[in-house]
């Protein structure tokens, strides 16, 4: 197969590697050749397809140069020319590409070509070669690389035989900082073998090892090792095997991958508590054949090589584990996302080490001596670069767009049966400029890697130990997670539990756990609002805004205009201004004191006036205007009388309008004060922008609704009209979130985008954008077409049903990949990972957020409804707490009112949600660690907010959420409420007697001091007002006998109609001697 390489990628790098050897002097980076004369790089025969990367004769200078293998190459650096010798086959296609490279002239190479031997007519290439390499003085070269090989041989033969050899340098540091820094074609092979690596990991090693705990199987670790590598495919000729399809199908951006340029770095790495040579850290360890063990710590190690480039992972996965072994593992996780921020452009190596090993003297000081030697090392077309390696003495700084395989771990261990253990986390990160991004990822959070044995499996062994208080399971906040199922592998591994939490649920039911979930959650909650607030008496709750605002008609009585001489009242439109004529004297007033006008008429005498904002007033929201100077002396309102009615008519006419006008105004700027105006989209070059062909957009552009086309560009995207007239432009750095919802049970699949900040599509604030196709046939005519003309029947129509369900597969597969292409992007262009989120439709309910009944679905980290437009995104880790409203049995639906972390944000209410799914929506809820408060009425949120934005630090202080919305324990308040109120039952006389004189307190005019003062209904000495209380209990319980009576002889309507009404409690008021108003 002929490899066709690069001739500008080539030409760049051997300007790098010529600029840097010019320059060395000045650089200490490559001060290691600043004296060499030449550099030599040698290639020993091919290896072999077992031999892992870090042994292979073929260096990785000469890989990264010409970005292929070249076998049985060497490669002489002079000062004005290269020098190449290598195979025939290799060498003329070789000198031909790179005689053409643009940085170099055509006259600076020579060409020395190894033909094939003949025993008459040996060549002289390599004599020649050697001459050359002799004739210098000083030779940089790769000392601690061995090569062997035919051509090897010979070469050392050559130089032995030479009178002269040169002086050899290493060149090896200087060679490393040339690879360090990776370009972007670097960049792409590393990142699928990143992708290759975490697929194989997450789809196949941790649900194969979960299948060996579940079957208890007897199978070796160098086994399970070999059914790894069979993944990329295995055998030659009629018995090969390719790719399984299976487990790379699932991986992001994995289409397109070369299977033949497709390895492993080293055979996988299997460890358990079996392997007789213990656990080992280092990447050198191999799988032993020992059967793997069922449980314990579990050591996983992998790295995939992708065009030459290595991405590496390692893994700890630990069954039955104890909680030393829990907090060491969750130590390891928080010094993994440390050294993230920690390593970026600038610091040293030996800056990061120490930043982990003072992690580690901080946490727990105690594993200091078992912590690694290193934190990790250089990677990329060299497996291991030593030069960059992250030890306490290496003092070479890191840069951007460098690859660094960071390793953390602990070794010796000790566990509770005195047995040695280690752990470790590894993965390939990416320096950036202001922090490092993963390139591997998956199978690492502890719900993925802690495995815990069922209780009734550890009966016999919690038998002979003391009986202990069953302990509340420790919650942990999921990162805006939608709930995942507990996984119980075969009744023998549960997951995502603490071992406290699986001993429980024999005892616990999902109510219960929920209810001490919640509690748990509350205190958090109300501890995290007093820290919060504890800074201040309002905290920074108050809205910002409600500042006075200075305004100005004039800058002088020059600018006043030429009516007010005539000392009429006149409106100034362009100054926003009314002049009034005030004993003698024109005064401008801005609207923006007015609060309104008002014309009435009298007589001959028409009369207008006009109200002023001033403080004291009854003002509602809108009007709540604050005022420099409170305690200034105010005009109310000013009031003009004239004959001429049609001028005061205009004149309140022109205030009202223009006091619309500047309210309007007012409105638009305030809505559109978050619109922000994005940076320019740089368009991508060298290539062809991905596309995503035929799809409407809304909120849709003006003109024809006609289908465009999407494009991913360098930092964002754009959407095209066909026409190309108009465009829509989003960058990454603005998308907030990213959707795609197949067309499962819908009529569309849809990639939605939820920005940070709005934008302007047209003359509209959009916050979100959404590409979408309709998943119908719509040009399918059911009433006959086509081939309905011809065929009839079932069959027909079976035929018909499977073109839809293939159609909506190639639909969903599409849009899928161009979403997890958008991720993949923004990923690249910016610090900070986006991933692509699906709505869980098993998990939808409906409700009413706007207008109408939708389904509701949320996703890992949102809440969403993306069918129809308006949208709804609820981002779940804003909102501060979930209050469930109108919960009665009586009621066939309830209200969810969703109040958010910033206070000064209206709450959000979904109401109408059917009761049938109450539970379903308390579980998600209390599965994605959001706070709950249940009641049997609405609350009137726009005043409680207001109050609590007053001093939020007071609300918490007078008990938070929990007292006001009676979460965690309310529960157990209101049962023992129950408790109390069971132990007395009224008489139902009594009871009815007690509800007709509280119905009439609602209607009566007096005071609730008056009524507390009435005398007691058994006093015969008592005032009127006791004998108006008695008669009104007597006849309260005379209307419930006649009503009682009513029921049980049921005569017809006109004895209904002749029968006495029973008197309403609010009658007409009547005022007493006392002047107690009573009622009959």
């Amino acid at each position: 197969m002929q490899v066709q390489l690069n001739k500008q990628l080539i030409g760049s790098r051997l300007k790098n590697v010529y600029d840097g050897w010019r320059n060395a002097s000045q650089n200490d980076e490559y001060g290691s050749i600043a004296d060499a004369e030449a550099l030599l790089l040698l290639s020993g025969d091919p290896a072999g397809e077992d031999e892992p990367c870090e042994e292979r004769d073929c260096l990785p200078g000469e890989t990264w140069l010409l970005g292929y293998e070249f076998p049985s190459t060497l490669l002489l650096f002079q000062k004005d020319k290269l020098l190449i010798l290598c195979s025939a086959s290799k060498g003329v296609y070789c000198l031909i590409r790179c005689a053409t490279i643009s940085h170099f002239q055509r006259d600076t190479w020579s060409r020395y070509s190894c033909k094939q031997r003949r025993r008459s007519n040996p060549s002289d290439a390599l004599p020649k070669f050697v001459e050359a390499y002799t004739s210098f003085k000083r030779v940089g070269s790769l000392l601690k690389e061995a090569c062997t090989g035919k051509l090897m041989t010979e070469w050392e033969q050559g130089i032995s035989k030479a009178d002269n050899k040169p002086e050899l340098v290493d060149m090896a540091p200087a060679l490393s900082a040339f690879m360090a820094v990776k370009d972007e074609e670097e960049m792409k092979c590393i990142r699928t073998a990143a992708n290759l690596s975490s697929t194989l990991l997450v789809h196949h090693i941790v649900l194969k090892l979960e299948m060996i705990l579940d079957k208890e199987a007897k199978i070796t670790h160098e086994q399970f090792a070999t059914q790894i590598e069979a993944r990329i495919g295995s055998g030659e000729g009629d018995d090969a095997k390719g790719p399984d399809m299976k487990v790379w199908s699932k991986g992001r951006g994995l289409n397109d991958v070369d299977w033949a340029s497709t390895e492993f770095c080293y055979s996988p790495i299997i460890q358990s508590r079996s392997t007789s040579t213990g656990y080992d850290l280092r990447s050198t360890a191999e799988s032993s054949s020992d059967t793997i063990a069922h449980k314990g710590v579990f050591l996983i190690a992998v790295g995939m090589r992708y065009k030459g480039y290595c991405a590496n992972l390692g893994r700890s996965i630990i069954v039955d584990p104890s909680k030393e072994q829990e907090a060491i593992y969750n130590l390891l996780l928080s010094m993994q996302n440390e050294m993230l921020r920690e390593i970026k452009d600038g610091v040293t190596a030996r800056e990061v080490y120490q930043r982990a090993l003072d992690i580690v003297k901080k946490e727990k000081p105690e594993l200091e001596k078992n912590f690694v030697k290193n934190v990790g090392y250089g990677t990329g077309v060299e497996f291991r670069d030593s030069a960059y390696l992250l030890s306490p003495k290496n003092s070479k700084h890191l840069k951007t767009d460098m690859v660094l395989n960071v390793s953390l771990g602990f070794s010796d261990l000790l566990d509770d049966n005195g047995k040695k253990y280690a752990l470790h986390i590894v993965d390939t990160i990416r320096v950036g400029a202001d922090r490092s991004t993963l390139l591997t990822e998956g199978a690492k959070s502890t719900k993925d890697t802690l495995f815990f044995l069922n209780p009734e499996n550890d009966v016999e062994v919690e038998e002979d130990k003391p009986s202990k208080a069953l302990k509340k399971p420790p919650v942990k906040p999921l990162v805006n997670g939608s709930p995942i199922k507990n996984k119980t592998v075969a009744g023998k591994v549960l997951r995502n539990k603490t071992r406290s939490a699986a001993q429980e649920e024999v005892l616990m039911t999902a109510a219960a756990k929920i209810k001490d979930h919640q509690q748990h959650l509350h205190e958090s909650l109300q501890s995290a609002g007093l820290a919060k607030y504890s800074e201040g008496p309002s905290g920074g709750g108050e809205k910002e805004g409600k500042t006075w605002k200075r305004f100005q008609s004039y800058k002088g009585e020059s600018a006043l205009p030429r009516e007010v001489e005539s000392l009429r009242i006149s409106v100034d439109r362009k100054a926003q201004t009314i002049v009034l004529p005030v004993h003698g004297f024109a005064v401008p007033f801005h609207i923006n004191t007015i609060k309104n006008v008002s014309k009435n008429d009298e007589g001959d005498f028409t009369y207008l006036r006009i109200n002023f904002q001033t403080p004291g007033q009854l003002a509602g929201k809108k009007d709540d205007t604050p005022f420099e100077d409170p305690d200034s002396t105010f005009i109310r309102s000013v009031t003009y009388r004239s004959t001429d009615g049609h001028r005061f008519d205009t004149i309140s006419k022109q205030i009202t309008d223009l006091k619309k006008e500047v309210n309007k105004r007012e409105q638009q700027k305030k809505e559109m004060a978050d619109v922000i105006e994005q940076d320019i989209l740089v368009e991508i070059k060298g290539r062809r922008a991905h596309k995503l062909p035929e799809v409407f957009v809304r909120p849709a552009l003006d003109g024809k609704r006609l289908p465009g086309e999407v494009e991913i560009h360098q930092n964002g995207l754009r959407y095209q009209s066909p026409m190309g007239s108009q465009k829509i432009d989003v960058l990454f750095t603005n998308i907030k979130h990213l959707f795609f919802q197949p067309c499962d049970k819908e009529l569309m699949v849809i990639v939605h985008i939820h920005l940070r900040a709005p934008i302007m599509i047209g003359k509209k604030k959009a916050h979100d954008i959404q590409f979408f196709r309709e998943a119908s046939d719509v040009q399918f005519d059911e009433t006959g077409n086509r081939k309905r003309k011809h065929r009839y029947g079932d069959e027909d129509e079976i035929e018909m049903e499977q073109q839809e369900r293939k159609r909506r597969q190639m639909l969903n597969k599409e849009f899928k990949l161009f979403a997890e292409r958008v991720a993949e992007a923004a990923s690249t262009s910016m610090s900070e990972t986006l991933e692509v989120d699906i709505p869980f439709r098993e998990l939808s309910f409906e409700g009413v957020p706007f207008r109408t009944n939708v389904r509701l679905q949320p996703t890992t980290e949102c809440l969403v409804h993306l069918i129809d437009p308006p949208f709804l995104v609820v981002t779940l880790n804003e909102i501060e707490i979930a209050s469930l409203e109108r919960v009665q049995f009586s009621l066939k639906q309830f209200d969810l009112v969703l109040i958010f972390k910033d206070f000064t944000k209206a709450p959000l209410h979904i109401n109408s949600i059917p009761s049938g799914q109450l539970d379903d929506v308390k579980n998600w809820l209390d599965s994605v660690d959001i706070p709950l408060g249940e009641g049997p009425v609405n609350l009137n949120w726009g005043p409680i907010m207001k109050t609590i934005n007053e001093s939020p630090y007071d609300f918490f202080q007078q008990g938070g959420w929990r007292s006001f919305l009676g979460g965690g324990d309310a529960d157990s308040d209101a049962d023992q409420d129950s408790d109390s109120e069971s132990e007395f039952e009224a008489d139902p006389e009594e009871l009815q007697s007690e509800e007709s004189s509280a119905d009439a307190s609602e209607y009566d005019g007096s005071d609730a001091s008056d009524d507390s003062g009435s005398g007691s209904a058994f006093d015969d000495e008592s005032d009127d007002g006791d004998d108006w209380e008695e008669l009104e209990r007597k006849a309260a319980k005379s209307d419930s006998k006649r009503a009682a009576e009513a029921k049980g002889t049921r005569g017809d309507s006109d004895s209904d109609d002749d029968r006495p009404k029973k008197k309403k409690a609010p009658a007409k008021p009547k005022a007493n001697a006392n002047g107690k108003s009573k009622k009959r």
